[in-house]
């Protein structure tokens, strides 16, 4: 009884979701960007180390850097200064040549929406699509030395032309990371990572898994990248859609933790579902909006359980304080401190589960 009270429950979100977003999502439906970096054409017919370069589709990132290893500064800054968009958009590339060529990419480009990011030459920038609505990976520390590194994973309405926006600051990825790498102890790093296609607004992408299936294959490869140049395995934060791209990378993601907040679900039933090894984590704040999203999914519509439902098996992290769906980060805030403490391993529960 209660699971085809579920499927009704669901078959009415579903049956909201298409007929009462239809004719506004279909204008704002998003084509998920996949594939290799820009000019990866250009690159893969070049010869000007006289030997062929690795496939950015094909190549690993433990190849890529293998490759990159076995080059000098010279041939290194040859091909900065030719393909800066491949080297600074592929994984197994070190972290300091995808500054270097980013950097370049941004002072080359004429976008008004990536002004800011180009304004600092200072910033880390680790990686710059400027394809679609854009992409973009900022590193906040130093994560050549990092001995203990954070990835974090974005929701809904994040690209490269909103990735630091001035307004709801710890809704971005950029102020979230900057927050939580204020909060960390030294010897930390934090990545912001909008390197998916997001979803705009509350509709059919949002509540469906498309994009994130996309996110969750770039995501796991950026991971891998991150490993193959020596960096360790990062704690993830997912918030709101990001947890659903953390949820389907999750079997695959080169992680110590995963972070969920304000999910509206990871397309699993439990823990266990997600086949990880990494120790999982949620939280929710008591005015998320999130909380009115029915933990459903029927025909490919929802996201399944409530990472914070004691059925599901997260370890709980305290958000009593946090307000609204982007307080999560905001500074003073119990969540921030406990974020802080698992990204440097000390929370009091890092060895025990809260149920």
């Amino acid at each position: 009884m209660r699971r085809y009270a579920r499927t009704l429950v669901a078959l009415a979100l579903a049956t909201t979701v298409v007929a009462g977003t239809a004719g506004w999502a279909s204008g704002n439906a998003q084509q998920a960007l996949t594939g290799p970096p820009p000019g990866t054409a250009a690159w893969r017919s070049d010869n000007v180390l006289g030997r062929e370069l690795p496939d950015p589709e094909r190549a690993t990132p433990a190849e890529v850097a293998r490759f990159f290893a076995g080059l000098g500064e010279r041939d290194q800054q040859s091909l900065i200064t030719r393909h800066p968009l491949v080297v600074g958009n592929l994984d197994g590339v070190p972290v300091e040549l995808r500054y270097r060529a980013n950097a370049l990419a941004l002072r080359a480009g004429h976008d008004p929406r990536y002004a800011s990011l180009a304004a600092d030459p200072h910033r880390r920038i680790l990686a710059f699509d400027p394809r679609g609505r854009g992409q973009v990976a900022e590193v906040f520390g130093d994560l050549a030395t990092a001995d203990r590194v954070s990835v974090v994973v974005p929701g809904s309405d994040i690209d490269a032309g909103t990735f630091d926006r001035t307004s709801d600051v710890y809704g971005t990825p950029a102020g979230m990371a900057k927050s939580l790498y204020a909060e960390t102890g030294p010897g930390s790093a934090v990545i912001a990572w909008a390197g998916y296609t997001t979803p705009v607004g509350i509709g059919v992408d949002a509540a469906t898994g498309s994009l994130a299936e996309a996110g969750a294959d770039r995501l796991t490869r950026f991971t891998d990248g991150l490993a193959a140049t020596g960096v360790p395995a990062p704690t993830v934060f997912c918030h709101s859609y990001g947890s659903v791209v953390c949820g389907l990378a999750a079997s695959r993601l080169r992680a110590g933790d995963l972070v969920v907040l304000g999910s509206p679900g990871m397309r699993a039933d439990d823990v266990g579902d997600l086949h990880t090894e990494a120790r999982v984590w949620a939280a929710k704040g008591p005015d998320d909006w999130i909380d009115d999203v029915p933990n459903v999914e029927f025909a490919g519509l929802g996201h399944g359980a409530d990472p914070t439902s004691p059925e599901f098996g997260a370890r709980r992290v305290p958000a009593g304080d946090a307000h609204g769906h982007t307080g999560y980060f905001a500074p003073g805030t119990e969540s921030l401190r406990a974020f802080a403490e698992i990204a440097d391993g000390t929370y009091p529960a890092a060895e025990g589960a809260l149920r």
